[in-house]
């Protein structure tokens, strides 16, 4: 199967306090912004059907393409569109001026006017629509005047300082908090039971429903199957999945999760619509929220951005 993203937990044993990691999505899966927020804001008036919010990155963000180094400011901004990761837009000083090439086409933003687009030419190297700029903004939209935003799949890596980021940029809205409770979860495949603990860990992600996680020790690890195919989030790394008698994909694993998730790194977290999860007495059952939606030019999950997060983040020097 393919690389695709996924929206459950994440990590290791438990630790004896609440593990918290900032991740929260302004503008998409149910965020504020997003046309499918779960909440809505309190006024007497509607708001516009869409609002985009820009806002300083506050962090040095650097791009690679063509093993050379062809941005580097500490002047980025964020924008935030309804049902899309954030995109970081750079100011044109901060961008070697060889590696862009105007291309003749042209596209139109519903919010932002016209869009001029770029060839990225770099080390020997050169991609189509490597980048872009809107170049007729409307007033209230001139903080994006001259700023140049970069196709994330067509870059070689996008790094804050000397991390790399993996994905999308970094979204300082999206959050993830894991907690450790002494509540009863039950997992049963019909009269079997798959797993029984009283230390779960759940994990509450920005825009989505809750996640149970079950460590290994309380879980009979003969009725799970791994199967062939992993998914990847940003903000949590690869999940491998289990099925589970007839129950396909019924269970899943952050086996090496990222660091800042690391409190459910490698416990297993089972579907509530795919096999009967019960807690402190009452089924679970699949909340809304749960589906991860494509997105296009501000996202890139190629395998090379999937190896260990330390070869992830190694230091590029200049």
């Amino acid at each position: 199967m393919g690389w695709t993203a996924h929206n459950n937990g994440t990590n290791s044993p438990i630790s004896p306090s609440p593990r918290k990691v900032r991740i929260m999505g302004l503008a998409w899966q149910q965020g504020p912004l997003d046309a499918g927020a779960v909440g809505h804001f309190l006024t007497a008036q509607p708001l516009p059907e869409r609002l985009l919010f820009v806002e300083p990155l506050r962090r040095r963000m650097r791009v690679r393409f063509g093993d050379l180094w062809i941005a580097d400011s500490e002047d980025v901004v964020l924008l935030h569109e309804p049902g899309r990761y954030p995109v970081a837009y750079f100011p044109r000083d901060a961008i070697d001026p060889e590696v862009l090439v105007v291309e003749e086409q042209r596209t139109e933003h519903r919010d932002l006017g016209v869009t001029t687009w770029f060839a990225v030419t770099a080390g020997g190297r050169s991609v189509r629509r490597g980048a872009w700029c809107h170049s007729a903004l409307p007033e209230h939209a001139k903080v994006l005047d001259g700023r140049i935003a970069f196709a994330w799949r067509a870059m070689d890596a996008f790094y804050e300082e000397d991390d790399r980021i993996v994905g999308h940029a970094a979204d300082p809205y999206h959050r993830i908090d894991i907690r450790s409770t002494s509540r009863h979860l039950v997992v049963r495949d019909g009269d079997r039971v798959v797993a029984d603990t009283r230390r779960p860990a759940v994990l509450y992600e920005s825009g989505f429903a809750p996640r149970w996680y079950v460590p290994r020790d309380d879980v009979d690890e003969n009725a799970l199957i791994q199967v062939d195919g992993q998914t990847f989030c940003p903000y949590k790394g690869l999940a491998s999945y289990y099925t589970i008698g007839e129950r396909v994909r019924a269970a899943w694993s952050y086996v090496d999760a990222w660091p800042e998730v690391g409190a459910v790194r490698n416990m297993v977290s089972f579907e509530p619509d795919k096999i009967d999860v019960g807690l402190d007495g009452h089924r679970l059952h699949l909340e809304p929220g749960q589906t991860v939606l494509p997105h296009g030019v501000d996202r890139g999950l190629d395998p090379d951005e999937l190896l260990p997060l330390a070869e992830q983040r190694k230091v590029y020097k200049r």
